[in-house]
């Protein structure tokens, strides 16, 4: 199937423009706030207690947050996917309306973030990263369709019968691996995570929302990276994998032993 006639600007003022790439990223932020507002005002999910951090400090954090998506996103993409592109032109740097964010960038930039702003603010960091964890995948959902909408991160020729013909990649019809992975690191991961928050009681038990986020993620991204096109300034590592699985192979053994880490310890009151 042809690729949909979208265009990447979803308004335009004169020489501004705004791009459904932006767009998609103050969505899942904002939503992803709003989100985990509802998260930290509900005493039920809390053992019947009142939350060890309150709405107002996920207002704070809000911004803390932004910067460091943005900035760990950038930078971890630079790092592992660019160095040589940006040691060029350093300034392409700061061009973030040209795409190149790096979601492993912007998770280590976000928890820095969260740890800072939990120690000055006398919060348990590991409680507010599980409430970060659980409100990501809002992110997740609309970045991926972000990267649709900019015919980005197109997935290997394909002869089922929803490839698409993506501008830029060739004759071949491929995978539409940005819906997969909107599929999975956004609608299904939100799913599991609510699961594990509202009938798991996962919120008394620190650190088991943020494993399980960390370990689902990996192995969401690690599966679809066997759809998705290897990025052309690297191809495939050792003949077989590729830079998104040698980045999240390691969050599956890290999520898991987080995990069993958290069910071990009794249940906070």
């Amino acid at each position: 199937m042809p690729f949909p006639d979208i265009d990447p600007i979803a308004v335009q003022i004169g020489p501004l423009a705004v791009r459904w790439y932006g767009l998609a990223y103050l969505a899942g932020i904002l939503l992803g706030w709003h989100y985990a507002r509802r998260l930290v005002a509900s005493p039920r999910l809390w053992g019947g207690r009142p939350a060890p951090m309150t709405p107002a400090d996920i207002d704070d954090l809000l911004l803390w947050v932004t910067l460091g998506i943005i900035l760990g996103g950038r930078l971890g993409y630079a790092i592992f996917y660019q160095p040589g592109h940006y040691l060029d032109d350093p300034f392409g740097f700061f061009r973030l309306w040209e795409g190149g964010m790096s979601f492993h960038g912007g998770m280590l930039g976000t928890i820095l973030a969260i740890v800072v702003f939990a120690s000055r603010r006398g919060i348990p960091i590991l409680s507010l990263l599980d409430v970060a964890a659980a409100a990501t995948p809002f992110g997740l959902f609309f970045g991926r369709i972000a990267n649709f909408i900019n015919a980005e991160l197109w997935g290997r020729p394909a002869d089922v019968p929803w490839a698409v013909v993506f501008p830029g990649a060739g004759p071949e019809p491929r995978h539409p691996s940005q819906l997969y992975e909107a599929a999975l690191e956004g609608v299904a991961l939100f799913l599991a995570l609510r699961i594990i928050t509202h009938w798991c009681r996962g919120l008394e038990r620190p650190g088991l929302t943020g494993a399980a986020f960390v370990g689902l993620y990996g192995l969401a991204r690690t599966f679809v990276e066997f759809y998705r096109e290897p990025d052309p300034q690297l191809g495939f590592i050792t003949g077989f994998f590729t830079m998104g699985m040698l980045l999240s192979i390691p969050m599956m053994l890290v999520g898991l032993g987080a995990a069993v880490w958290a069910l071990r310890r009794p249940r906070q009151a």
